[in-house]
């Protein structure tokens, strides 16, 4: 039978408790990720929803808020160009400070000017 050296009682539940602050933060950091690559893809879709709209005539602003999620268009700004719409999405921020970093940009073309 093995029996333990005198100062290693415990030692197990000192390296979880230690170690559980760098699991939490690398489970943020990668909830962080997704939630970019979920706004990358929203900014692109509310884009090409704009510029759809300018192609039948109707409004893009209106077309790319209604596009995407409820609960993105509050971080959602958009801009028409003549016949580009460029839609900027901020993230959710699950790290402090690192959403405005992630901030993404989808942008799509009408195609020439009708004649």
């Amino acid at each position: 039978m093995i029996v333990p050296a005198r100062g290693e009682c415990g030692q197990a539940s000192v390296e979880f408790v230690a170690i559980v602050p760098l699991i939490v933060a690398v489970v943020l950091a990668v909830a962080q990720v997704l939630a970019a690559g979920a706004a990358r893809e929203l900014a692109d879709h509310a884009a090409a929803a704009g510029a759809v709209a300018l192609l039948q005539g109707a409004d893009p602003e209106a077309a790319t808020r209604d596009a995407v999620p409820g609960w993105s268009r509050g971080r959602l700004r958009v801009r028409v160009d003549q016949r580009r719409v460029r839609v900027r999405v901020r993230p959710r921020a699950f790290v402090p400070g690192l959403a405005g970093m992630l901030e993404t940009t989808g942008e799509a073309h009408a195609g020439p000017a009708p004649r």
